[in-house]
């Protein structure tokens, strides 16, 4: 007979909702939760990408349903909904993943690229809450997923309207945090990871010369979807997938102002001395183009095992130079 926490925390037959499922960390989480025997109701804008998840999970023996919806529009996600509650009669766990990214001098990218932003990151974090919460008070069970991103402690240097929404995303969910703590079956929780190695960067708008590669020492998107699943088992309100995403938080809480001038200082001599000015919209307008897989970049062990120790050594050279710094001032 197994014990009452093993019951208690398996994810089997569990109907899980999860948004921008059709790459990266999103694609990730889909197939995290489908080895957990989990009903799955996948849903991203492109049919191709949806499609192809889909059928990988169901290899699993699960049920994998794909939705074709965008999360900046409220009756997509109505449908979502209703895909759900229509196929399994329930939703255990909401997964908001759904996002993108433009980057570049603020007023050299389009408005209608920022409104666009505004729209899918926020919007579509407000759509999705406000259903699955609904559905939740309904059911006096179920868990909200928010992945959130380091982006709403800190900002993004020349992602002014990527910073905002994630900023905004931050303090609606804790809001609805509170809202919820008289319910003791409902929780909200916000998942905080930084830069990923996944298609994300690939697949961003970029103005103004900007031209971000991965970076060594980005996530692995895998981990970050263990941390989803494990979430979804030990709910807590807010959580780090791993040490880097909290050290390059902690760093920045302790000199705001001298990093995010740093990093602006570098990426605007990129800019400068990148020739290529043309714009090019990403994904915010329109589906997610090829690559649709998890990674960004294929992972390599080597490239792994040195990242760790590569950011230790970044975050504490960095805060004795600043510190140095700030006492000499």
């Amino acid at each position: 007979m197994k014990d009452t926490a093993t019951c208690k925390n398996n994810l089997k037959g569990k109907t899980v909702v999860i948004t921008g499922a059709s790459s990266g960390v999103g694609r990730a989480a889909a197939e995290a939760f489908a080895a957990e025997g989990c009903n799955l109701i996948l849903a991203a804008r492109g049919k191709k990408g949806i499609d192809e998840v889909v059928e990988y999970c169901q290899g699993f023996n699960v049920l994998a349903v794909g939705v074709y919806a965008d999360m900046s529009v409220a009756e997509d996600v109505n449908k979502i909904t209703e895909k759900a509650l229509s196929t399994t009669g329930k939703i255990d766990i909401w997964v908001n993943n759904a996002g993108v990214m433009a980057s570049g001098k603020f007023e050299e990218i389009p408005m209608e690229i920022h409104e666009q932003v505004i729209k899918t990151n926020l919007f579509g974090y407000l759509h999705g809450a406000y259903n699955a919460i609904q559905v939740f008070k309904e059911q006096n069970q179920g868990i909200l997923i928010n992945n959130v991103s380091i982006g709403g402690f800190m900002p993004a240097p020349y992602s002014a309207v990527y910073s905002a929404t994630k900023y905004g995303i931050k303090g609606m969910m804790e809001c609805l945090q509170g809202e919820i703590s008289n319910h003791k079956h409902i929780h909200v929780c916000n998942l905080y990871p930084q830069l990923q190695n996944s298609t994300g960067n690939l697949h961003s708008a970029k103005y103004s010369g900007f031209d971000m590669k991965i970076s060594p020492i980005a996530s692995d998107p895998r981990d970050t979807a263990a941390a989803i699943v494990k979430l979804a088992k030990h709910p807590k309100k807010d959580a780090f997938p791993d040490f880097r995403a909290a050290a390059i938080t902690k760093t920045y809480k302790l000199f705001p102002k001298p990093i995010i001038n740093a990093a602006s200082t570098v990426l605007r001599l990129k800019m400068k001395m990148n020739q290529d000015k043309e714009g090019d919209a990403g994904n915010v307008l329109t589906n997610s183009k090829e690559p649709l897989r998890v990674y960004g970049n294929l992972p390599s062990k080597k490239r792994h095992n040195l990242a760790l120790p590569l950011l230790t050594g970044l975050t504490i050279g960095a805060t004795l130079f600043l510190l140095n710094k700030t006492l000499k001032e």
